[in-house]
């Protein structure tokens, strides 16, 4: 939201009084979408209210900062991606304490201090990408619960005040053969507890009862290739619909049932960003390579590969190591891609094998090996049944400043990307035109964690450790680049006057000093 210092006349006083309402109104009927008597300015889950990156405190909050300059508090946490959520003065995040231990921390808001921290043994885990980290889950919580989600534990819940057992799901345990590993968070709606994980082997979507932790309903998406999407909430008319983004579909789902109430063909292979929902429209931007010319890319032209231009069985296990490969991971995919049971995946049937028959989607194989991304933006307007692709995307933007991780922010009838290298690009998310950039902004990194705002800031940060501060409004001013010290992967939260940044060891809750202004 957009706070202007000064108010010079009364008609810019009415204009942004409507302005205002607007906003609020929206901010409120998405919080009405979660459990619980929470407050407005809670963060209960990834990246907060409905996933939107979006805070609705009114305090002010910290334009200057470092790794000492308006730290109120800061706290080891060990490794993790996982960012925090904040519930009713409580602020919760994970992390690995040892090598095959999770912990949960409970801190006090506004101390920092530690209220509790719960340890699981976690068992042998599997190698993962560097970027990434085991503890990669940001709980989700409510005044009475947390939601904890770890790849070897699967699903369970706490009390909030006391870290108690309230109720444990296993889940199957995810498999991934390009090592990117477990990324997915738990999300809340009214009284359930959702959970999207789209693997190489058992890709579903489960809706738990909150309090009891039993599985209201299970959407097997044996469609779906690897993603990293949450779900999100879509009120058209009144009607509440959870919208998950995957392979190739966006799909609304009814609630109460998890039936598949509309899909639409109109994203690429896979997807790693959250899309955002507005006024019935959900907004989704998406960067993804062909399947097949990244299984060469990644296994036949490996240490490990052969560089024959084919993958066969034994190439795949030696890529992924000594952990073996289920043989229903096999006969799901290469038994179905090896049309002429040769027993080697060439070209097109690559294609076949890593991508179901229903959803033939994004890049296909080029003889000429190019992986070049596809990237593109669009808006799909909620409410539909069945197919809705041609009835209900708004509009479908190519373009090349996507980024494969970073999820979009979208307030004031605009969408801002913002891109690995630290290039923006806004559009109009009325039309999807271009309304600015790309434009590098003062912080050229790698990026992972998406923009969060509040008090009219946006917080864009950097694989660095630096953390860009941007005038949320047409021209998006950089208002400064704070450097905190540690590499981020997590998206920050935001509650009531506190920003809570979360680095590869550390929690670090930044706020301005009482009475200070900047």
């Amino acid at each position: 939201m957009s706070h202007p210092q000064t108010n010079r006349t009364g008609r810019h006083r009415v204009r942004q009084l409507g302005k205002n309402f607007r906003v609020w109104t929206a901010l409120l009927l998405t919080m009405g979408a979660f459990p619980g008597p929470s407050h407005a300015d809670d963060w209960p889950q990834f990246r907060g209210p409905n996933c939107s990156g979006i805070s609705a405190t009114r305090m002010p909050l910290p334009e200057k900062f470092s790794n000492t300059e308006n730290v109120r508090w800061s706290a080891h946490v060990g490794d993790g991606v996982g960012g925090a959520s904040v519930v009713a003065g409580r602020v919760f995040v994970s992390g690995m304490t040892a090598k095959e231990t999770v912990s949960l921390f409970a801190f006090d808001a506004a101390t920092g201090q530690k209220l509790w921290q719960r340890d699981w043994l976690t068992g042998p885990l599997p190698e993962v990408h560097q970027t990434n980290s085991h503890a990669s889950s940001t709980p989700a919580a409510d005044r009475e619960r947390v939601y904890f989600y770890f790849s070897s534990l699967g699903l369970l819940a706490v009390e909030a005040g006391s870290g108690q057992d309230v109720w444990q799901r296993p889940l199957p345990v995810p498999f991934f053969v390009f090592k990117w590993g477990a990324g997915m968070s738990p999300v809340l709606y009214r009284d359930l507890v959702l959970f999207c994980q789209d693997d190489d082997l058992s890709p579903a979507m489960y809706a738990f009862d909150g309090a009891t932790g039993a599985q209201r309903w299970k959407d097997d998406r044996l469609d779906m290739a690897v993603n990293y999407s949450h779900p999100v909430i879509n009120t058209v008319d009144g009607q509440d619909e959870i919208v998950v983004a995957g392979t190739g579909l966006l799909i609304g789902y009814e609630p109460q049932t998890g039936r598949r109430h509309w899909y639409a063909k109109a994203l690429l292979r896979n997807i790693k960003t959250t899309p955002v929902c507005s006024e019935g429209v959900v907004y989704v931007s998406v960067q993804s390579s062909g399947i097949a010319n990244q299984w060469l890319v990644a296994v036949d032209q490996a240490e490990t590969g052969n560089k024959d231009g084919k993958v066969d069985k034994r190439e795949i296990q030696a890529y992924v190591g000594q952990a073996p490969i289920p043989e229903a991971f096999f006969e799901k995919t290469f038994d179905r891609g090896d049309l002429d049971h040769d027993g080697f995946l060439a070209g097109s049937e690559l294609d076949v094998a890593f991508l179901h028959p229903d959803n033939f989607a994004g890049a296909k194989f080029t003889s000429t090996g190019d992986s070049a991304a596809s990237e593109l933006i669009l808006a799909v307007r909620g409410g539909g049944a069945g197919n809705v692709t041609n009835s209900h995307v708004v509009w479908k933007q190519p373009t090349r400043h996507t980024d494969h991780v970073v999820s979009p922010f979208v307030s004031d009838g605009r969408m801002l990307l913002v891109k690995g290298g630290g290039i923006v690009t806004v559009f109009d998310t009325r039309t999807g035109a271009p309304l600015r950039g790309p434009k590098r902004i003062a912080n050229a990194t790698d990026y992972f964690a998406s923009p969060v705002a509040g008090d009219g800031k946006i917080y864009v940060a950097g694989a660095n450790g630096m953390v860009g501060v941007l005038k949320e409004g047409p021209d998006y001013e950089e208002f400064a680049v704070n450097d905190v010290g540690g590499s981020i992967v997590a998206t920050p939260a935001i509650a009531e006057d506190a920003l809570y940044i979360r680095t590869r060891d550390e929690l670090l809750c930044i706020a301005q000093r009482t009475g200070e202004k900047q």
